[in-house]
């Protein structure tokens, strides 16, 4: 049970087990555990949106992101806890949407309704197709998308110790052609991981997994969902700048 997500990984479901009836985890309750985490996140979302301006966006930004740094890590090495840290994971990942969908709506009007509607389009399409068994998960699949995202996770973080000695990468921000080629990539590979996140959660449903798991891996699925969310961002504000 393989997948791309450093979140939902196959070591983090080898529980002891397997689990039976109400102590085990469902797809049912991983459903509502996802929507719960994601009504949280557009909650704090559009607090955010709402109460933070472009002058003190950057502050709040930095603090929520911190804080969902160190949730992340704590509900990853404490699986146990999800069911607490996930929840306020998706708050303070919420604040963190609101405060960068503000910075790129000052730049481009309406470019946060766009996103928000091509992030759960995507979803659904992908979630559809992979029910109807239009998309299967092979073993060579993984390993590509598993590759392709190990690649771009080297890259982000290069370019995030270059930007320590004021080194730009401008592939990231550039809206060549080659810079929203690069992007169109980052997209689709962040799509197709949701594609192997729903293949390892019914996977993990079956191989009866402890009911916690549940949490941990609705927080899972909302990490995919915020990178998506922002790289959409990232490729529109290319496109809008093309024009």
């Amino acid at each position: 049970m393989r997948t791309t997500n450093p979140i939902l990984n196959e070591k983090n479901f080898q529980e002891v087990g397997p689990y039976y009836e109400e102590n085990a985890m469902s797809i049912q309750g991983t459903i509502n555990k996802s929507a719960i985490l994601l009504a949280l996140a557009l909650i704090s979302a559009i607090w955010s949106w709402s109460r933070v301006s472009l002058g003190t966006s950057q502050a709040i930004l930095m603090i929520a992101a911190i804080a969902g740094f160190i949730l992340a890590l704590i509900t990853t090495f404490k699986k146990q806890w999800a069911g607490i840290t996930a929840p306020i994971y998706a708050l303070c990942e919420g604040v963190v949407l609101g405060a960068i969908s503000i910075m790129f709506e000052k730049a481009y009007p309406g470019i946060a309704f766009q996103a928000i509607t091509l992030t759960f389009a995507v979803f659904a399409s992908l979630l559809i197709g992979y029910k109807s068994q239009l998309i299967r998960v092979t073993d060579k699949f993984r390993l590509g998308v598993f590759a392709a995202t190990a690649g771009i996770g080297l890259f982000y973080l290069v370019t995030f110790i270059l930007s320590f000695f004021k080194i730009n990468v401008p592939i990231i921000t550039s809206s060549s052609l080659f810079g929203i080629g690069f992007s169109v990539f980052v997209v689709i590979i962040a799509s197709l991981n949701l594609v192997l996140d729903f293949d390892f959660i019914e996977r993990a449903a079956k191989s009866g997994a402890p009911k916690y798991m549940e949490w941990f891996a609705a927080f899972g699925l909302l990490v995919t969902l915020v990178w998506l969310y922002i790289e959409v961002l990232r490729l529109l504000a290319k496109l809008r700048d093309r024009r």
